[in-house]
């Protein structure tokens, strides 16, 4: 059921129903218990990489399993399409500017301070009586970086199929309290080994010798061992994304802080066949399939553990992955497909099945926290620039919601509205980019110097630099 479809019939039903922002507790009332909370986070999933968005070149049926109990979010977007940045955001609900950070090389020099890390997620949720545990891959801010201190018993630090069962017996032990379970799994992000090794092939070196590497490889491997390449490809691989193109008027900082600042991405960009990149989107799909299986033991185990209907489970990923759209793969450009990524939410008997809300902005970064505290019953630390999804999970339309989400990156800010889509570089030519959402969904033409389109810019100017000001940017506002 669409959002609109949702509203329209809740209206019907519910006439004048209205909403508070009062604490409560377990299901949003009063005397039940507070709700077990499963916070799933996969690494590299972009938006559009589930069966249930339509998407038909892979299988997802845990992924889908979820959003049919609860509810999706068309329009989710991350922090900053890079790890550290974006996952200091969902243990803070701040900006990673918050911190002097904009890209994971400034993971040791970022200043957290000790309110962050007390009214972190884990540090939260633990004062409040949670158990608050966290398994898999962590890769946070220096100080973050040993759990303890933000809260969290570490469960383990296997971040694939040793996670998924780890966390499957946690769950389903006994517990005397209510619980809080981060798992953080690192697929699909095994695909950036694909140019990084392609790059390391033609410069006469090995593959490298990691974990990730040999998953990779070994996903390869499949295909390989297959004959005819071009035969496979054909018959297997899913097609070259609409705006495979490289924009001509596309902003000069990608090119030359994001593509030929990692030789590996300016390679592929200039050489890789169409057959490769087809390829590429096929090892994707297949690493996704990987992670969504570890997903479906952790929704096993709770309803094998009777608590489906007392565990409020969210699913997300850190960023996306370009996926051959506009010849590029890995994350760190403001391109949707590396910075929308997917959400849900579900909660038996108190969020509606099957709702795919396509009307709300949602940040994945700053409206965690603030949710996760709403349905637990703590009150959300003063000053925080998100919001809570709960409201937007109940029957009736929700007023006043936000007009705009903010993404930042290490070299721009981008800012969308309902429609369209603002970004600023910090260098290069063609610094601005707009682009129309609506009629130009893949992003291949900049409306910045088109006509028509001047009041509409301006307001996009004006809504970024108040931002960056309200939010204490003081890396964006050198460049705003």
């Amino acid at each position: 059921m669409r959002r609109r479809e949702f509203i329209a019939a809740a209206m019907t039903a519910a006439g004048g129903l209205t909403f508070t922002r009062t604490p409560r507790t377990a299901h949003g009332q009063p005397g039940q218990r507070r709700p077990n909370i499963l916070f799933i986070m996969t690494d590299q999933q972009h938006a559009g990489m589930m069966s249930c968005t339509g998407n038909k070149w892979l299988k997802t049926p845990a992924m889908d399993r979820l959003a049919a109990s609860g509810i999706r979010f068309e329009k989710t977007y991350a922090c900053n399409p890079v790890c550290v940045p974006s996952r200091f955001s969902l243990q803070t609900g701040l900006m990673p500017s918050a911190i002097g950070m904009s890209h994971n090389g400034d993971l040791e020099r970022a200043v957290v301070t000790e309110i962050m890390v007390q009214q972190s997620l884990g540090s939260l949720f633990r004062k409040a009586g949670y158990e608050t545990v966290y398994g898999g891959k962590v890769h946070l801010p220096a100080r973050m970086e040993n759990l303890q201190n933000i809260g969290y018993r570490n469960l383990t630090n296997d971040s694939r199929q040793g996670l998924a069962d780890a966390c499957a017996k946690f769950i389903k032990s006994p517990h005397a309290s209510p619980f809080l379970l981060f798992a953080s799994f690192m697929n699909p992000h095994d695909i950036c080994y694909m140019a990084i090794n392609a790059h390391s092939r033609a410069n006469g070196q090995p593959p490298a010798g990691t974990v990730g590497s040999k998953t990779c490889e070994a996903v390869l491997d499949r295909v390989r061992g297959a004959g005819d390449l071009a035969d496979f490809v054909r018959n297997n691989c899913p097609p070259l994304p609409s705006n495979y193109g490289i924009p001509e008027d596309e902003p000069g900082c990608i090119t030359h802080k994001y593509v030929d600042a990692s030789a590996f991405r300016a390679h592929v960009r200039a050489n890789w066949s169409e057959d490769q990149w087809r390829l590429h989107r096929w090892a994707y799909c297949r690493l996704t399939e990987m992670v969504d299986e570890q997903v479906g033991i952790l929704l096993d185990a709770v309803r094998e553990a009777g608590l489906e209907d007392n565990t409020l489970i969210v699913f997300t990923s850190d960023h996306g992955d370009m996926d051959a759209s506009h010849r590029l793969e890995h994350k760190s450009v403001l391109y949707e497909e590396a910075v929308r990524v997917p959400f849900v939410m579900s909660l038996g008997g108190v969020i509606p099945r099957g709702v795919v809300d396509d009307l709300h902005l949602v940040s994945n970064g700053l409206d965690l926290l603030p949710t996760l505290c709403d349905f637990a019953g703590i009150e959300t630390p003063a000053g925080l620039p998100g919001r809570s999804l709960r409201p937007l999970t109940q029957n009736g339309p929700v007023e006043g919601w936000r007009d705009f989400v903010v993404s930042e990156s290490q070299n721009g800010r981008m800012l969308r509205t309902d429609r369209f889509k603002y970004c600023l570089y910090d260098s290069g030519e063609r610094r601005e980019w707009l682009v129309d959402l609506k009629d130009d969904p893949g992003e291949m033409k900049n409306l910045v110097e088109a006509p028509g389109v001047e009041n509409v810019l301006d307001r996009h100017r004006r809504l970024l630099k108040d931002w960056v000001r309200r939010t204490g940017d003081r890396i964006g506002a050198a460049y705003t």
